[in-house]
């Protein structure tokens, strides 16, 4: 792990990267005491170069915004080799690949997203600034269906207020204003209603008004204003249309009479609200109150800290916590079993990195302890008593019991040892960690602190071991696996704890969590001398050991069969289906159009990485193609996902890869 990676994995996990930009990568995560999923865009300082100041712009920008519709910056990270930018997740991905899967929007729906965007600008004017980007790919949709505004990269904030005049230009040049290219001073805001409303055309009607490939064409197109309506958009959507892309910016609607327009309006009773829900500084006492208690520090202290908004792990929690609130969610954290000694959650923490998002966050796969609640609350709130979750935990709880039953006459300090441990176990029963995907197996009871210490230098205190026949059985079924180096004793006297039933026996025996770990049993030290008991041990080595090699041989290895055919997944906007039932087909048939379209890819099972390069090597466009099967219906499906390049051409490339395919 890198110098610089190190701050950024002590709160957050990684996982796959769901973005690529110009001079970023934006990979999925998931805080760690929160549990909450967020979005990182890491960014390389020696490859931003002049790029630089518009990533500090984007982040002072993000800092002094919070709104409902806009995408909240919770963690910011900088070292001397990059930046990373904890955002807020937005599962929905871009509202362009929403407008490509549905071909154009409803008027209503349009009209529902549409007060969205007016909303969000309204916001950043009333802050003073211009977002000078406006375009369907810096529009996400959320797990609510409702859009973000990102990339304040290009926003500016004159100081003389938004009716100060700027110069630069900037965007994208199928969403500029006609004052903007024509290298004019312009004001911002005016710029950002004429790019609103290339972006509603785009939503009503799956195209831009104005689009050419040269764009010198383009640019006459724009300053002239000309584009042609087509029949399906209503009378009232054409005004709005028109007086949104008035060529003069002194005839243009304003986002204030935007607020209250009569095509806004249709089947509402209240204009646009554009005040934020959770206003900066806001200050929620229930979040407070539980970083308070797990932190360790008074009420007033964690205000204080909370106040300063220096958007470092404090700031994280606490915007994390507050976006559970709002969403329904109990406002509770989630701390990591750290060493004894320790007395801070932030030290370098280990969770499992096969978690699996298709899950809720609550039964997700991290091992964590919930803080400031009881058990019976934490049940409570977590799952209901029919859940899977819930289902595993009752195995849990057997297979547990199943080891409190055992008879084995422990010497004091080792059975109040053990009793910690399962009373433990059982506050940190909901935890999560026993999310595991093969219901063959249940999960044993936690080992006892035997097994950190040398088993070949560990005195065993003397005591009594008493055991039943069911033992002797256990010794039995797994005596064959092994040989037995230095001992010419018979197996047969080193007795194991008795056991319930075979179930339970197989159970102990192969469950994939005995990995690593010690069967922590006692013999008997009064009939065994000083050499017996050197020889017990290393018995019990090979016997951990050949434990392992056959559970490795017995588990079903899972990424076989990933290996074996598609991914299943549910039907998505950006999944296209075919009429196909044979995935390979459809995999060789998009395989054999690719090198027409001068399109290279690099294939991993059923996924394609796909780019486009210029004349001179420098990759233009960047995407992915993922054959996949649908569960209703079942037929095969072709995933797509942009990564890099225009937006536009990249749906025309995809469109015509498909279509060639004929999929």
């Amino acid at each position: 792990m890198s110098a610089d990676n190190a701050e950024l994995l002590k709160h957050y996990d990684l996982y796959e990267t769901i973005g690529t930009g110009g001079f970023a990568k934006v990979k999925l995560g998931r805080h760690i005491l929160t549990g909450e999923k967020v979005a990182i865009k890491i960014m390389d300082k020696t490859e931003l170069g002049d790029d630089l100041p518009r990533v500090k712009t984007e982040i002072e920008a993000m800092k002094n915004l919070s709104h409902q519709h806009i995408c909240r910056l919770y963690h910011v990270i900088e070292t001397s080799k990059k930046i990373f930018m904890v955002l807020e997740y937005c599962p929905g991905g871009e509202l362009f690949d929403y407008i490509i899967a549905k071909d154009r929007l409803s008027e209503e729906e349009t009209r529902i997203f549409f007060r969205q965007i007016v909303s969000a600008l309204a916001y950043v004017h009333s802050k003073g600034y211009a977002h000078r980007d406006l375009k369907p790919e810096n529009l996400l949709i959320d797990e609510d269906h409702n859009l973000k505004l990102i990339d304040f990269g290009l926003c500016a904030k004159p100081k003389g207020g938004l009716e100060y005049h700027l110069m630069t230009c900037c965007g994208s040049p199928a969403y500029a204003a006609p004052e903007l290219i024509q290298g004019k001073a312009y004001i911002g805001s005016e710029a950002d209603v004429w790019s609103m409303g290339v972006l509603l055309f785009a939503l009503l009607c799956g195209y831009l008004p104005f689009d050419d490939d040269n764009v010198m064409i383009l640019y006459k197109k724009i300053t002239r204003g000309q584009y042609n309506n087509p029949s399906w958009l209503s009378p009232g959507s054409i005004l709005l249309l028109n007086q949104m892309m008035q060529v003069d910016p002194k005839r243009r609607i304003t986002v204030k009479h935007l607020l209250n327009h009569p095509w806004l309006m249709q089947g509402y009773s209240s204009p646009v609200e554009w005040h934020s829900r959770v206003p900066l500084g806001h200050i929620d006492e229930d979040c407070i109150t539980e970083m308070a208690v797990c932190l360790k520090r008074s009420r007033p202290s964690m205000t204080d800290l909370v106040s300063e908004w220096s958007y470092s792990h404090i700031t994280a929690i606490y915007l994390l916590l507050l976006a559970k609130k709002l969403r329904g969610k109990p406002v509770r954290l989630r701390l990591l079993p750290v060493e004894s000694g320790t007395s801070t959650p932030f030290k370098d923490l280990k969770t499992k990195k096969n978690l699996n998002f298709g899950q809720d966050e609550e039964s997700a796969e991290i091992p964590l302890v919930f803080c400031s609640m009881d058990f019976a609350e934490e049940c409570a709130f977590d799952e209901p008593p029919s859940s899977p979750l819930t289902q595993r935990l009752e195995k849990r709880s057997k297979c547990q019991s199943m080891f409190e039953d055992v008879n084995v006459e422990l010497p004091t300090p080792t059975k109040e040892r053990v009793r910690s441990k399962n009373k433990e176990n059982k506050e940190n029963i909901i935890d999560g960690s026993s999310n595991k995907k093969t219901d063959a197996f249940a999960l044993p009871a936690p080992r006892t602190p035997y097994n950190k210490r040398n088993p070949r230098t560990h005195k065993t205190p003397n005591h009594n071991t008493s055991v039943g026949n069911k033992g002797a059985t256990l010794w039995n079924l797994i005596v064959p696996f092994f040989t037995f180096s230095n001992s010419t004793k018979e197996p047969s006297q080193k007795k194991c704890p008795d056991q319930t039933n075979m179930d339970e026996l197989a159970v102990l025996t192969f469950s994939p969590e005995r990995r690593s770990r010690s069967l922590d049993m006692e013999v008997n030290q009064a009939q065994m001398d000083s050499a017996q008991k050197r020889k017990g041990t290393k018995v019990f080595g090979s016997l951990e050991r050949g434990l392992d090699k056959m559970i490795t041989m017995l588990t079903p290895n899972k990424k076989r069969g990933l290996r074996d055919g598609p991914r299943k997944i549910k039907a998505m906007y950006n999944v296209t289906l075919t009429s196909q039932v044979h995935a390979e087909q459809v995999l060789n048939q998009i395989i054999s159009i690719l090198p027409q379209k001068n399109v290279d890819f690099v294939q991993k099972g059923y996924t394609l990485k796909c780019k486009t390069q210029s004349d001179f090597g420098k990759v233009t466009m960047a995407f992915e193609l993922e054959v996949c099967m649908l569960s209703k219906p079942e037929v095969v499906g072709i995933r797509r996902q942009r990564l890099k390049g225009d937006a536009w051409v990249y749906k025309h490339l995809v469109e015509d890869i498909l279509s060639t395919s004929k999929v």
